[in-house]
């Protein structure tokens, strides 16, 4: 068994048997910002298979998202039946969610794909990595988390 799929069974093994050192994990990150920059990745092995090199113009990203649905803040267009609705689904999803708001902290970053690394009842945790786009010009188009270009946003685009 290789390095990597060591450290893919070992992260699995945590998340499914909810160690201590998981749960301290998660405590942690609860205190901290919705958006924390990095060092490295949790799961350096799954930051590699999407494209995540140790070496600069590279960063990592950590965004907690909340669960469930999105409350709107008060019914707009009167109080007729069809627009009285207290929750509304966004139409995306929590990872693509995650994307754009590192993307849009970010600004001088691309998006170049992101991962789940962690959840507890009320929030998920995803590490987005981004890259310089200053140092590496013709490798990504602008915007990419917003036109569906990355790994979550192919699912909302149907392009599986």
């Amino acid at each position: 068994m290789g390095l990597y799929e060591h450290i893919k069974k070992t992260f699995q093994k945590e998340y499914k048997e909810r160690s201590e050192q998981y749960r301290q994990r998660l405590t942690k990150w609860r205190e901290e910002p919705s958006i924390v920059r990095i060092d490295k990745p949790t799961n350096l092995a799954r930051a590699r298979t999407l494209g995540y090199k140790a070496k600069q113009g590279y960063i990592i990203v950590r965004v907690k998202i909340r669960k469930g649905q999105r409350k709107r803040p008060v019914p707009s267009g009167g109080r007729k039946p069809a627009k009285n609705v207290l929750y509304l689904s966004p139409g995306i999803s929590k990872q693509l969610q995650a994307e754009q708001r590192a993307a849009r902290k970010y600004r001088n970053m691309e998006v170049l794909n992101s991962y789940w690394v962690g959840e507890d009842g009320q929030l998920v945790y995803y590490e987005v990595i981004l890259i310089d786009r200053e140092k590496y010009k013709g490798r990504l188009r602008k915007g990419r988390a917003f036109r569906g270009l990355t790994k979550a946003g192919r699912k909302v685009r149907g392009l599986l």
